[in-house]
């Protein structure tokens, strides 16, 4: 609609299109620093949902970062349409910068159907009255309100903690499923480091940590400006290597998507 301001998702995901290559308008950051992770692969699943049938919804995707992006250069994602199927459409996507890979994906999207609804519903480890509001020192932080546990002192948000957007997101599923992806990737890293090892190295540290993998499962619809609590426990650290299973709760306690990382931890 003309003269309607579009959210930041939104302009985050306006491409240049050459068939099935979106090359994204460069994003403007802090000097040398490197790609948020959670932007890129939002951008990714923006681009792959472009390419899918109407009615169809993101069912999951599965990424690798496969090395770090940088800010102020564009992004060309090339989309591979896999398979279209009766219920079920599967895409692969590869973004490139200056010439070299970045990221791989497949993700899947699937038509709604009528079915079971059935999830665990643990206890909270923080209710929303329970915790404090927080402004971390991470890139993009400002897009929303974060309220973390009360005895996280760090510079990040380290699951437990309930977030929402300060803005509404445009009522659109991909747009929504984008937003998800993007602050998914708050919070993993942290989570999956070894114990012992500071989250906050001292200056001239060896200690070196990044995302390797990500995968998010989305289940039921989401509303991004609505809080919502992002829970995030260590599966696994062995080989450099912390692995992480997250779970994207409503107020309501009812499991939104379900994501899971894989960081290497150099110390």
């Amino acid at each position: 609609m003309t003269g309607v301001k579009q959210s930041w998702i939104a302009d985050l995901l306006r491409f240049d299109r050459r068939d099935d290559v979106f090359v994204t308008r460069p994003t403007a950051a802090g000097p040398g620093s490197r790609l948020f992770g959670g932007l890129i692969a939002a951008q990714a699943l923006g681009a792959a949902g472009a390419t899918v049938g109407a009615g169809k919804l993101p069912q999951s995707l599965h990424l690798y970062f496969v090395r770090g992006g940088r800010y102020g250069d564009e992004v060309e994602l090339h989309v591979e349409r896999t398979r279209d199927g009766r219920s079920f459409d599967t895409r692969r996507v590869t973004a490139v910068q200056r010439g070299a890979a970045i990221l791989e994906m497949i993700a899947s999207f699937h038509v709604p159907e009528p079915g079971a609804e059935e999830h665990p519903t643990p206890a909270p480890s923080v209710t929303l009255p329970d915790a404090c509001p927080k402004e971390p020192d991470i890139e993009f932080a400002d897009r929303f309100e974060i309220r973390t546990r009360p005895e996280d002192d760090s510079v990040f948000a380290v699951p437990p903690f309930w977030i929402r957007t300060r803005d509404e997101i445009e009522d659109d599923p991909l747009l929504r499923a984008c937003t998800l992806t993007f602050l998914s990737d708050f919070g993993p890293v942290p989570v999956a480091r070894p114990s012992g090892v500071p989250l906050e190295p001292e200056p001239g540290s060896s200690t070196f940590a990044a995302s390797l993998d990500h995968s998010v499962w989305f289940h039921r619809a989401f509303t991004p400006h609505h809080w919502h609590r992002y829970e995030v426990h260590q599966l696994n650290v062995g080989d450099s290597r912390g692995l992480v299973r997250g779970s994207l709760y409503d107020g309501d306690g009812t499991l939104i998507a379900t994501t899971a990382q894989e960081a290497l931890w150099r110390c």
